[in-house]
């Protein structure tokens, strides 16, 4: 008698994604009542986010064991990330100035608002020194990724100026990484309940309703991603990091049914990290070096919502975006992003900026936050997607994938048959003149 083939962690996952949709829209706001089961969960991913990035930076940057390679590897990643964060805000300009979500939009609707204050942006200089951390210690209370990045970056560099004493340090450092990534499978075990909870929790509270007076804004932004994945994604994954797309499609939408329920890029690294390692063959010592760095830098789809946002607000009022003002939106928006922290509603602080730093009434906002939940989905999946995309593209380029999961086994197959097919039959010595053999360099002897 054959045994029952048990689902998979992400089939399981799959289906609470979408039952917690049913629950939601059967029961309303009843359905609310779940919501404890996903904060539980939503708590347990965020309990392991700090020491898990924290060790697996640390080991990915010592174990490089080269500060050349460490450069090489730094300025493509974070090039990359920021060059496609400035692709997608102009992919989301032109986006909103087709759809138009500001035009006709009801201002009635920005009574029942609620306001919030505005805040300044951070100047370059302000948000270069907030990088580096004057206590370590409080920034890993006040869970400030980019300052533990940074700290982890220095530590596995000096590991690396160490030698031999070094490397004792880093066999601790990666044995707690190790444990980090255990606790993780642990905790993923009970990510279908807390993906059917937190799903059932919004859409029991918000139902149809979120389609109303933002309804050109979400379409703007899900239209913007299903554009960014067919002509940005896809052919860098087919191209730069030659990888099949089937089997990219195959892995990265475990990543996405996380991202869209959890609506945070840190709080998705554990599953990011998994797919990025074991699907799609890219090494342990790069992914954990640049998926951490991206859930805290590259805001991708985010960039494309405050793009939508910026240019929905300028229409409700009736105010021209110059040339010169998108160039500003443009700078402004991917200096933002990277300094937006990847967790739930982040991004609602970075629009007040954004809208202040153009001039902008901030009413809208409060209107935002009350249906962004079902926005930052969006975000939140496309942000993680683009760290996934961008860390194979550079895996390839510095020869740290893993070729048998590149190539389908029938096409290693086929091109074993064909080179076994090309050399039978003939004679070993056997010359073959050909008139570009002889041009070039004179007989070819195969």
């Amino acid at each position: 008698m054959k045994e029952k083939k048990k689902l998979s962690l992400a089939t399981k996952t799959f289906i609470g994604f979408g039952l917690g949709i049913v629950i939601g829209l059967v029961f309303g706001e009843k359905a609310t009542i779940v919501k404890p089961l996903g904060t539980i969960f939503l708590n347990m991913i965020k309990m392991i986010v700090v020491p898990m990035v924290f060790f697996s930076i640390t080991a990915g940057v010592a174990s490089l064991g080269d500060l050349k390679k460490l450069r090489n590897i730094g300025v493509k990643v974070v090039g990359l990330y920021a060059l496609t964060s400035a692709l997608c805000v102009g992919l989301g300009l032109i986006m909103a100035n087709i759809i138009n979500p500001g035009k006709g939009f009801d201002l009635t609707a920005l009574s029942q608002s609620t306001d919030y204050e505005a805040q300044a942006m951070p100047s370059i200089i302000d948000t270069l020194i907030d990088m580096f951390p004057s206590n370590i210690f409080t920034s890993f209370t006040n869970t400030n990724m980019l300052q533990i990045i940074v700290f982890s970056v220095f530590l596995g560099v000096a590991l690396i100026m160490m030698g031999k004493e070094g490397e004792r340090l880093l066999a601790g450092v990666q044995s707690c990484a190790n444990a980090m990534y255990k606790i993780t499978a642990i905790v993923m075990e009970f990510s279908p309940i807390g993906v059917c909870a937190l799903l059932a929790d919004s859409v029991g509270a918000y139902g149809l309703k979120i389609f109303g007076p933002l309804g050109k804004l979400i379409l703007t932004v899900y239209a913007s991603d299903v554009i960014l994945v067919l002509l940005m994604y896809i052919p860098m994954v087919a191209l730069l990091a030659k990888f099949p797309v089937k089997k990219w499609l195959q892995g990265i939408w475990k990543v996405w049914v996380v991202t869209a329920s959890t609506t945070s890029s840190s709080g998705s690294l554990p599953i990011t990290t998994s797919v990025t390692n074991d699907e799609f063959g890219v090494s342990s010592e790069l992914s954990s070096f640049s998926l951490p760095l991206g859930a805290t830098i590259n805001m991708n789809g985010g960039c494309i919502y405050y793009a939508a946002a910026i240019v929905m607000t300028a229409q409700i009022y009736g105010m021209n975006l110059t040339p010169s003002a998108l160039v500003n939106i443009i700078i402004s928006t991917v200096l933002v992003a990277m300094g937006c922290p990847g967790v739930p509603g982040g991004a609602i602080i970075m629009t007040t900026i954004l809208l202040t730093n153009m001039g902008l009434p901030l009413e809208i906002v409060g209107l935002i936050a009350g249906i962004f939940r079902l926005i930052d989905m969006a975000n939140t999946t496309f942000n993680v997607t683009g760290d996934v995309v961008t860390t194979m593209v550079v895996a390839r380029s510095e020869g740290m994938m893993r070729w048998e999961l590149v190539r389908k086994p029938r096409q290693r197959q086929r091109k074993g048959w064909r080179t076994e097919k090309r050399n039978s039959g003939r004679l070993p010595g056997k010359i073959k003149y050909s008139w570009k053999s002889v041009s070039r360099c004179g007989p070819m002897r195969i």
